[in-house]
């Protein structure tokens, strides 16, 4: 006997600096020659090599199955081209599975970055139409060592999808 897989739908709202504020930071564009504040990405790399690359995602729906979290480092994510994009996210921790009743989704201009605290757990980033590329900083190895995941499939037999 199978047991059917639920669709939960995850509404997007659009992202602010204070409704991003549990799960990190909202990086948005400055004037040239402006001092570092409390508003730049508050980074911390130092348990490793930082990598800053761009990645290139193939076309995706806005569904998820699974979560994943990074407890070394905080991550930084942006889109080239202008594009916006989603991500869903629940507060930062250490336990095996993100808080249910604390997951969100956003809706991200393409102007902006998100730096992701340490430990926030991250689905996406989704975007509608064809592949686009993402700049995102972490850690060289973060992918390898730094990789904890959570699978609504086996652990709550749902799915989800941003709205």
């Amino acid at each position: 006997m199978t047991t059917a897989i639920a669709t939960r739908t995850l509404p997007a709202q659009p992202i602010t600096v204070e409704n991003f504020r549990p799960y990190g930071q909202l990086i948005q564009p400055t004037g040239d020659g402006k001092p570092f504040d409390a508003d730049d990405a508050q980074l911390n790399l130092s348990q490793g090599t930082p990598r800053f690359y761009i990645m290139r995602l193939t076309p995706r729906d806005r569904r998820f199955r699974s979560i994943t979290r990074h407890s070394q480092c905080t991550q930084c994510l942006g889109a080239l081209g202008g594009r916006e994009w989603f991500l869903a996210v629940a507060p930062p921790s250490d336990r095996p599975q993100p808080q249910l009743d604390r997951l969100q989704a956003f809706r991200i201009p393409g102007d902006c970055f998100v730096k992701l605290e340490t430990g926030t757990w991250h689905a996406g980033p989704h975007f509608d139409g064809p592949a686009l590329d993402f700049y995102n900083l972490e850690l060289s190895d973060t992918n390898e060592v730094d990789h904890f995941s959570y699978n609504f499939v086996t652990g709550d037999r749902c799915e989800f999808v941003i709205t």
